[in-house]
C-alpha cells in the first residue's frame, strides 16, 4: 500500500507568482515592480495596520476562532453570525468546503480558464473536476447548466473571473440558477467583488441567499491584506455549521482577525483603492490597445492579455522579468498564450508600459 494516494502524487501544486526578491537575485537588479499577484498597490488598510500592531502584544494568547470577525461581518451585511464563516483567506475556506461536502464519487463542475485553486483542492481530494469551454473569456453559464450530471456536487463560479476579469450578469445568473438542482452546491467566489460592485449588471451574491449558495470573499485584494491571510463567506446556517466542524479551531489568527475587523470599517481606504484602480485600469487598457494588443475588458484589478501563442507569451514574460517587471504567466490556469497584469500605481503602470514597448519592438519587427 502506498503512503501517498495516486491522485495526490499526480497533482501539480499551485505555484504563486515570482517574488520581488527572487527576481532581484536572478537578474542582479536593485528595483523590481511586481504586477503579478493582484495585490493592492496602495498597501494595506491603515486601520488594519494599527489594529495588528495593538494585537501583537497579545500573541501569546490563542485566538477565539474568528468570533469577533464573524460578529462584525454579520452586522455589516445584515445576516446572523450563524451565516458567516471566516478562515485563512478565501482559499482556506474553499479547502474546508471541499473537505466538508465532497465524497469519492462526487464531481466538481466549473469553467476552463478560471482560478486554478479549485482544481488543485478538488483533485487533492481525489475528486474529478469537469470543465466547459469559456465564452468571450468568461463563464458560459448556459453550457455549465447543461453539463450538470448526477454526480455533480459543487459548481464553482468566480465573478469577476480570475484571470480574465470578466463577469456574468444578474440575468445570466438568474437564468442559470433555475437549472441547478437543490442538491448541487454553488460556490460564488467574489474575491474581486468590491471592484465590480458598482456595475449595475453585476449580481451581488448577497441578493441571492439561496440554501445551496456559498459566497466567498477576501481581505487580500481591495483591503491590501494578502500577506495576512484572512477571508470570509456567507451561507445557510446548516452549511456554515458543518463547515465550522471541519475548520481549524483557531483559524484565522488573532492578528488576522484584528486586521479584518478594522479593515471592514476603513471606508476611506476602500474608496481610495476602488477609485485608484478604476483610473489605472482605464489608462492601462487604453495604452495596451494603442500598442495594437487586445486586452480583455476587466471588472477587477488586473488585465488579461491574450497573445498569439504560448511561445510569444513566454518570451514577453521572460524579457519583462529581465527588466525588473513581474507579470503572471497563466499556463497553470489553462491559458498558456495569455498574461495577466495587475493594475499598479500610475508610476508602476508607466514603467511596465515602457518596458513592454521595448520588449515588443524586436518581437514584432
Amino acid at each position: 500500500m502506498k503512503l501517498v494516494p495516486p491522485y495526490v502524487e499526480a497533482l501539480e501544486p499551485y505555484e504563486a507568482g515570482l517574488s520581488i526578491d527572487e527576481v532581484k537575485r536572478r537578474f542582479g537588479l536593485t528595483r523590481v515592480i511586481k504586477l503579478a499577484s493582484n495585490e493592492n498597490p496602495l498597501g494595506p488598510s491603515p486601520r488594519a495596520v494599527d489594529a495588528m500592531r495593538e494585537c501583537i502584544s497579545s500573541s501569546h494568547r490563542y485566538p477565539n476562532g474568528g468570533y469577533d470577525l464573524r460578529q462584525t461581518l454579520a452586522a455589516r451585511f445584515a445576516v446572523r453570525m450563524e451565516n458567516v464563516v471566516v478562515g485563512s483567506g478565501s482559499e482556506g475556506i474553499m479547502s474546508n468546503i471541499i473537505r466538508t461536502f465532497l465524497t469519492d464519487d462526487d464531481e466538481v463542475l466549473t469553467s476552463e480558464g478560471t482560478f486554478v485553486g479549485i482544481k488543485v483542492l478538488s483533485r487533492g481530494r481525489g475528486v474529478l473536476v469537469r470543465t466547459v469551454p469559456m465564452k468571450n473569456w468568461g463563464f458560459d453559464l448556459r453550457a455549465i447548466a447543461q453539463a450538470i450530471s448526477d454526480k455533480t456536487k459543487i459548481i464553482y463560479l468566480a465573478n469577476p473571473n480570475n484571470p480574465t476579469g470578466t463577469i456574468f450578469t444578474r440575468q445570466e445568473f438568474e437564468d442559470f440558477f433555475r437549472h441547478v438542482p437543490e442538491r448541487v452546491l454553488i460556490i460564488l467566489d467574489e474575491a474581486y467583488f468590491e471592484y465590480a460592485a458598482g456595475n449595475p449588471r453585476y449580481p451581488d451574491s448577497m441578493n441571492y441567499r439561496y440554501d445551496n449558495v456559498i459566497t466567498l470573499r477576501t481581505f487580500s485584494k481591495v483591503y491590501g491584506l494578502a500577506g495576512v491571510r484572512v477571508g470570509y463567506g456567507f451561507a445557510h446556517e446548516y452549511l456554515i455549521g458543518n463547515l465550522n466542524k471541519i475548520k481549524l479551531p483557531f483559524e484565522p489568527s488573532a492578528v488576522a482577525q484584528a486586521a479584518g475587523v478594522a479593515a471592514i470599517d476603513d471606508q476611506d481606504f476602500l474608496r481610495r483603492s476602488i477609485e485608484s484602480n478604476a483610473q489605472g485600469l482605464q489608462a492601462l487598457t487604453a495604452e495596451l490597445e494603442a500598442l495594437g494588443l487586445h486586452p480583455v475588458a476587466s471588472q477587477a484589478n488586473f488585465v488579461y492579455l491574450p497573445l498569439e501563442s504560448a511561445d510569444l507569451a513566454g518570451r514577453i514574460f521572460e524579457d519583462l522579468l529581465a527588466q525588473g517587471v513581474i507579470v503572471r504567466r497563466l499556463s497553470a490556469f489553462g491559458l498558456p498564450a495569455g498574461l495577466r497584469v495587475t493594475v499598479g500605481t500610475p508610476e508602476e503602470n508607466q514603467e511596465f508600459l515602457r518596458c513592454l514597448k521595448q520588449v515588443l519592438s524586436p518581437l514584432t519587427a
